[in-house]
């Protein structure tokens, strides 16, 4: 019996070999605190609180991770998150912004205006994947996002600083988009800021995120005996099957950061010519108009492929809500680099893992309507991927409560400085309008998902 050539790892080697140079060059960052007058005492002080939550975040990462549960499906982690932080004196809103497992919980000083007084939103994630449960860390996330939350309020009862600080509790991220649907239903309104992290194999300030479109695509064609009367017949796996191999001769003129994969089925037995075939095709790429492009080009591949069969093809983009690429805020990103340096943690700056190296997060949709801060936090070792049993191992080690809790800590340093210093946050603001803000909707309503050349 034959078997599978495995995959040579000539090129994982020689970029493991290349990325660990780079980290080894990488220093920390210059900033140690003191950007007004209280920081170094504000920071110390949550700090101290994120470590008196150890055993809160040490509880959470092992209780989800005990308990995996899979997007939109996340009663029961929703429901623990939700009662320690109500345990902790704040009342939450479950079922927030029309999302049945999401929630929120709110702090806001006594003069809180929304028209002269900033709010920054902690995000905290909880699916699972399913088979493998939590792969992608989302347990330390949840912990991290928590436990940022609290050891921030603390510290915000006993300084004058005005403003607002939110927890959202954001589900269904694992294939789907659950930050885009509470988008939609206003997660995001008076928001300045939004900052949450991620586990990884290396502790990263800023890394690529590719934006992703899910394109299902169902071939009609007309059944018939493949042997006595195959003319009389339209083979619509032969669509199918053009438009794969379209795909991958396009491949040869995608950018080196763009994404296609495909699935495709059809056909019940040899001798009858397949009058239905589907397709399941992701498409992804690093930068938002690239990412219309090249979904442009999969639909006229698509749609050619039927027309060189005679078949009908029927097409469903975005069955969930497409994620946009992640947009690192550079000065969010210096301002936890720092936070990190504190914990003993380099935070490496963008392109020491090669963007090649990425994946997808509803997390982008936020960073394109807000300044957004989503950093990578080392919790396994740095050969282990994400979606993996591997590392969903490692996410329910000492390591991955020691990520949580440095986390917790710079998450809500970060967030107190986001309050406290206009300084800081003129230059958080002037990097986002660079760009300005892209909202889902309306960039499909403009016209940008349309087929290449037309």
């Amino acid at each position: 019996m034959s078997q599978p050539n495995n995959p040579s790892t000539a090129y994982l080697e020689a970029m493991e070999g290349d990325i660990a140079k780079r980290v080894a060059a990488a220093a920390p960052p210059e900033h140690h605190g003191e950007n007004y007058a209280d920081q170094a005492k504000v920071w110390d002080a949550a700090a101290a609180e994120a470590e008196v939550l150890r055993e809160t975040a040490a509880h959470i990462v092992a209780d989800l991770h005990a308990h995996p549960e899979t997007a939109f499906a996340e009663h029961r982690s929703m429901a623990v998150l939700a009662d320690i932080v109500e345990q902790h004196g704040f009342s939450t809103h479950r079922g927030a912004y029309g999302v049945e497992t999401a929630f929120e919980a709110s702090w806001q000083s006594e003069d809180f205006d929304p028209e002269r007084h900033p709010t920054v939103a902690v995000l905290a994630e909880y699916d699972a994947l399913p088979q493998i449960g939590h792969a992608c860390g989302h347990n330390v996330i949840a912990a991290a996002g928590l436990c940022g939350f609290l050891a921030a309020t603390a510290v915000l009862d006993s300084t004058p600083f005005a403003g607002r600080l939110l927890l959202q509790g954001t589900p269904a991220e694992e294939g789907h988009s659950g930050k885009e649907y509470m988008i939609r239903g206003g997660s995001l309104e008076g928001v300045d800021a939004a900052v949450m992290i991620h586990g990884f194999g290396y502790d990263i300030g800023a890394h690529a995120w590719v934006g992703r479109r899910i394109l299902r695509v169902t071939y009609r064609g007309v059944a018939a005996h493949a042997s006595s009367q195959p003319f009389m017949g339209r083979n619509a796996l032969d669509a199918a099957s053009l438009a794969y191999q379209g795909i991958g001769l396009m491949r040869q003129q995608m950018p080196p950061s763009d994404r296609v994969h495909a699935i495709m089925s059809g056909g019940d037995r040899p001798s009858i010519i397949p009058s239905s075939a589907e397709m399941h095709i992701y498409v992804r790429s690093l930068g938002t108009r690239t990412l219309m492009d090249l979904s442009g080009r999969v639909e006229d591949i698509v749609r050619g492929a039927a027309l060189m069969a005679g078949v009908e093809v029927e097409l469903e983009w975005d069955e969930h809500p497409m994620t946009l690429p992640v947009r690192n805020n550079s000065a969010l990103v210096e301002r936890w680099a720092a936070t990190q340096a504190r914990r003993g943690r380099t935070a490496l700056p963008a392109g020491t893992v090669p963007d090649t190296v990425a994946a997808s997060t509803d997390f982008g949709n936020v960073s394109h309507l807000v300044p957004g801060l989503h950093p990578m936090v080392k919790v396994s070792p740095a050969d282990v991927a994400l979606h993996t049993e591997d590392f969903a191992r490692w996410a329910a080690t000492p390591q991955a409560v020691d990520a949580a809790v440095d986390s917790a800590a710079g998450l809500a340093q970060v967030a107190l400085d986001f309050l406290a210093d206009a300084e800081f946050r003129r230059a958080v603001r002037e990097d986002f309008d660079k760009e300005g803000p892209v909202a889902v909707e309306e960039l499909l309503a403009r016209g940008e998902s349309a087929p290449a050349g037309n």
